[in-house]
């Protein structure tokens, strides 16, 4: 369990909880069809968790236990290769222990760069396709629904899967780091990216394309427009939508990394998979920021200590993880230093008016326990300042375009699912669809 979203912003655990507790959508939006509207080429970028991932282990892998080296996984293919994330398996602690073990990033400070457990060799499958983003587990399809509704509203307006409609699943685990630092993983998904934007806009009259984005997967869409040239931008984008956005990094994440986040699934021991979501780079990336948490703000309070957004290096230091300090000081501070306008069009839509972990409480029993938290106003997953950040960020912006749209009630992975939101989006899609205007490049609007 590690990354966000389903989850949307910080701990791959929500998927399970999500799983668990959630009833399954029963209706999707209603769609007036037009099928003479032009229709411009759409990518899906999912959340952390709405990506499947596989993994193979080489000679070099030494197993936690005898349970882990013999019985899981139980089924491979021919190469080697099963199912990591999501397998309904891991929801057992003796299965998720090993888990946790084979999904653990690390960080290496000689080549300043994240990798997999030894021995461990992970892959995503059907980039280019939405097939992958439908559900967590195509054997559980009715529990582990993830973009299905989202996918099925849009297709009612005529897309088709690989002809104008793509998804771009990566792996949640890594994240990105500012210029100067290598970054493979994450680098070479924004270069897979690029060229699938290009392809599809090449396969579609040269049309530009509409990009959406699910949670961690609007954080990558904007370094996408942000590491590309004006140019190219204007030629290949018409619109970016990114639904529950963690621009700022959520308060959720601090709990993660202090206590282990399983959002009270009771199945799984947060502490079981604390160290492999302290060693998810994607997660570090999610910390509060800054500028939407004030110094002034308390976001963990102990017996001993006050943290805020400004406190993030001590505050690693004081939960017993002093090696995320050096990648949280060099490659996350800069990266999240500035949220740069794209100069292309943005609407922001994400819930709001749900409560959301705005400070945590820790008693004697220090960072094992579980804290009390104090709630605020959000989506669930995301404070309302980190889902707000960028129209704070762009008010003085003149040529950047921003429509934020407000769900009340609508929680951080119901945004996918409840028919309002969805109707939402797809009246986006429509007016995006509809809007013949040669130019991206427009005045600042919000709704």
């Amino acid at each position: 369990m590690s990354g966000i979203t389903v989850i949307g912003v910080a701990a791959v655990t929500m998927v399970i909880a999500t799983i668990v507790t959630a009833s399954p959508y029963t209706c999707h939006a209603m769609i007036n069809n037009n099928h003479h509207q032009q229709l411009h080429p759409i990518i899906l970028i999912p959340g952390a968790g709405g990506n499947q991932l596989e993994a193979r282990l080489t000679t070099e892998y030494k197993a936690t236990s005898l349970l882990c080296n013999r019985f899981y996984p139980l089924n491979k293919d021919k190469e080697g290769w099963f199912r990591m994330w999501f397998d309904i398996g891991v929801l057992l602690a003796p299965i998720t222990e090993c888990f946790a073990d084979r999904m653990t990033l690390y960080y290496d400070q000689q080549v300043d760069d994240y990798k997999n457990a030894r021995g461990v060799e992970t892959r995503v499958s059907q980039f280019g396709s939405t097939q992958s983003l439908l559900y967590l587990d195509p054997s559980f399809k009715h529990i582990t629904s993830y973009m299905e509704p989202l996918v099925e509203s849009i297709q009612q307006l005529g897309y088709k899967d690989s002809q104008n409609l793509f998804g771009a699943p990566y792996d949640f685990r890594y994240g990105l780091a500012p210029e100067g630092h290598p970054c493979n993983v994450g680098t070479t998904f924004l270069e897979n990216l690029k060229h699938l934007v290009e392809n599809a806009s090449n396969a579609n009259d040269g049309a530009p394309v509409i990009l959406v984005s699910h949670s961690l997967g609007g954080l990558f869409t904007l370094q996408l427009l942000n590491r590309n040239p004006p140019a190219w931008r204007e030629q290949y984008i018409k619109h970016f939508i990114a639904l529950s956005a963690p621009w700022g990094g959520t308060v959720d994440e601090m709990l993660t990394f202090a206590s282990g986040n399983a959002l009270g699934v009771p199945l799984v021991n947060p502490l079981l998979v604390r160290n492999e979501q302290r060693g998810s780079e994607s997660n570090l990336w999610l910390m509060p920021r800054r500028k939407q948490f004030p110094l002034e703000t308390p976001l963990v309070v102990t017996p001993n200590s006050t943290y805020s957004s400004f406190d993030i290096s001590r505050f690693l230091k004081d939960i017993g993880f002093e090696e995320g300090v050096h990648p949280y000081e060099t490659r996350i501070l800069p990266l999240v230093e500035k949220l740069a306008a794209p100069r292309v069009p943005v609407t922001c839509i994400f819930g709001n008016g749900v409560s959301t972990p705005e400070t945590l409480y820790y008693g004697e029993d220090g960072f094992d326990k579980q804290p009390e938290i104090a709630y605020g106003d959000g989506d669930g997953t995301v404070n309302i300042a980190s889902l707000l950040a960028l129209e704070d960020e762009w008010k003085d912006e003149k040529d950047q375009k921003l429509k934020v749209i407000k769900l009340a009630g609508i929680s951080h992975t119901n945004i996918l699912k409840d028919d309002t939101a969805l109707a939402q989006i797809i009246d986006e899609i429509s007016t995006i669809n509809s809007d013949v205007s040669s130019s991206p490049f427009v005045s600042s609007s919000r709704k």
